[in-house]
């Protein structure tokens, strides 16, 4: 493997992300439900999107949150869900917004002391620690990480409790509805100035 040309250099200034401008793309940017770009988009793992693009947003979160939330509850899952994030721009307001969903469903989190930042094996070893020799009452986790995407890009990662890589079909069509619901119901309030 080859070094990249910047590396050990500063950031070239078209390089630099303006923080401030995607955390508020993040709270005030809506997906249009009408745009399929703007949709929740799973990939292997989970959702990844820009709030610049409006493909990251808090409606994606709280739909992806949600959908998980109520996968959960149906499948009888009692188990904690662990719940990390990294230090990028965008994990605590997405931390942060999944939470709130996370506890208006009575899912029992853990999440790092002090609400620290957690790497993704950590999340991963803790759903497998927990899991193991058990019959019942799985543990999953979720983690918001940009992954290998540039610093305008996040990705909301789910940690299936049985470990099995199901393409979050479960997850996608639940996430695809909320979204819906969320989309519809930010419009009509911006269109009466609420």
């Amino acid at each position: 493997m080859s070094m990249h040309p910047l590396a050990g250099k500063p950031a070239p200034v078209e390089t630099l992300v303006d923080l401030p401008r995607l955390v508020a793309a993040y709270y005030t940017h809506r997906p249009d439900p009408d745009e399929p770009g703007h949709a929740v988009a799973f990939g292997t793992s989970g959702h990844r999107g820009s709030s610049l693009k409006s493909t990251f947003t808090e409606t994606h979160i709280l739909a992806i949150a949600q959908a998980i939330a109520e996968y959960r509850a149906g499948k009888g899952y009692r188990g904690p869900l662990f719940l990390g994030m990294d230090t990028h721009a965008l994990s605590e307001a997405a931390f942060r917004s999944a939470v709130e969903v996370f506890a208006a469903n009575g899912v029992e989190l853990r999440i790092q002391a002090g609400a620290g930042y957690t790497p993704t094996p950590v999340i991963s070893h803790a759903v497998l620690g927990y899991n193991r020799g058990r019959d019942g009452g799985f543990a999953d986790g979720v983690v918001i990480t940009p992954s290998h995407n540039p610093p305008r890009r996040r990705r909301l990662q789910i940690q299936p409790a049985r470990w099995r890589s199901c393409r979050h079909r479960c997850y996608r069509r639940r996430a695809e509805a909320r979204e819906r619901h969320h989309c519809r119901r930010f419009s009509w309030r911006a269109a009466d100035g609420i």
